[in-house]
C-alpha cells in the first residue's frame, strides 16, 4: 500500500531532541505503584528499557500487566516514582508541568478508542493536534491536517463526522492526528483491538508506513497476534516485569 505523503515536514520544535545515536526513551529501574498506605501495590518493577530512533517495538502482556501503565509513563501522561524515565533527551522523573508539555508536543497518541469529537469533522479532529504547534496559521494547519487525511486514505471523508465514519476510517483519523505534526515517538495502545481482521491489519501497516517516511519511533501495546511481524523487536511485560526483548526480524 504505497500511499506518499504529500505535506512538508513541520520545524524543529523548541524541545532539545536526542541524537540520532541517542536513544529515543530510555528507562532505567522504573518501579510505580498504585494506591497509599496499607493499599499500595506495586505495579511494574525494576524496568529498563531503550528504544532507538526509527524502531517499531511491539508491547505484549496479558490484562493487568502493567503495559498501559508503562505507556502512559513514557509518554508524560502519568508521572515517574521512582527510577529514571528519559524521553527525547528529558528526565521525566520529577519533571515541571511545563517540561511535561514540551515533551508531550513531541509525541504522537493513538489508542483503543479513537476518541475522536464527535461535533467536529475528520478534518477538525485532525486539526486539534497541531493547536499544540502555535507557530502555524490557520491555513497551514487546515492545509497539513487535509495532506495527512488524504496520505492515510481518507481524502474524500475530510469533513466527514465520526457517526458517518466506519471503525477503520475513525481509527485512520486518530492515525493523521498523531503524525500530522511528525512527532519523534508514537505510542500506540491497543490501536486494533475494536477493528476486523482486514482493518487492523491495514492500520497497523499504515502507521508502519507513515512512521517510517516520517523516521519516528513506535511503541505499539497489543493482544493481537496477527501483527506480531510487523515489528523489529517484541517485548513482553508479565505481573509488571518485563522479558527480554525477542527479536522479530
Amino acid at each position: 500500500m504505497e500511499i506518499p505523503l504529500t505535506h512538508s515536514p513541520l520545524p524543529t520544535p523548541h524541545s532539545p531532541l536526542p541524537t540520532p545515536s541517542s536513544p529515543v526513551v530510555s528507562i532505567k529501574n522504573l518501579n510505580h505503584y498504585f494506591g497509599k498506605g496499607s493499599l499500595r501495590k506495586q505495579v511494574l518493577f525494576n524496568i529498563s528499557l531503550e528504544l532507538k530512533a526509527g524502531e517499531i517495538v511491539l508491547m505484549t502482556g496479558p490484562s493487568g500487566s502493567g503495559k498501559t501503565t508503562l505507556l502512559t509513563l513514557m509518554g508524560g501522561l502519568r508521572s515517574p516514582q521512582d527510577g529514571s524515565v528519559k524521553v527525547l533527551g528529558q528526565e521525566l522523573l520529577g519533571a515541571t508541568n511545563n517540561r511535561l508539555v514540551q515533551v508531550r508536543r513531541n509525541i504522537g497518541y493513538i489508542f483503543q478508542a479513537h476518541n475522536l469529537l464527535k461535533s467536529l469533522t475528520a478534518c477538525q479532529n485532525v486539526q486539534m493536534s497541531l493547536e499544540l504547534h502555535p507557530q502555524f496559521s490557520e491555513s497551514e494547519v487546515i492545509a497539513k491536517s487535509e495532506a495527512i487525511l488524504t496520505a492515510v486514505g481518507l481524502g474524500t471523508h475530510i469533513n466527514y463526522y465520526p457517526e458517518n465514519l466506519s471503525g477503520g476510517q475513525k481509527q485512520r483519523v486518530a492515525i493523521a492526528r498523531a503524525l500530522v505534526s511528525h512527532p519523534k515517538l508514537v505510542l500506540a495502545d491497543e490501536p486494533t483491538a475494536a477493528l476486523d481482521s482486514k482493518s487492523g491489519r491495514d492500520v497497523v501497516e499504515l502507521m508502519q508506513q507513515l512512521a517510517k517516511e516520517q523516521g519516528c519511533t513506535i511503541l505499539l501495546v497489543t493482544h493481537d497476534n496477527r501483527i506480531l511481524d510487523i515489528a523489529d523487536r517484541i517485548l513482553h511485560i508479565e505481573d509488571g516485569h518485563l522479558e527480554i526483548d525477542s527479536i522479530s526480524h
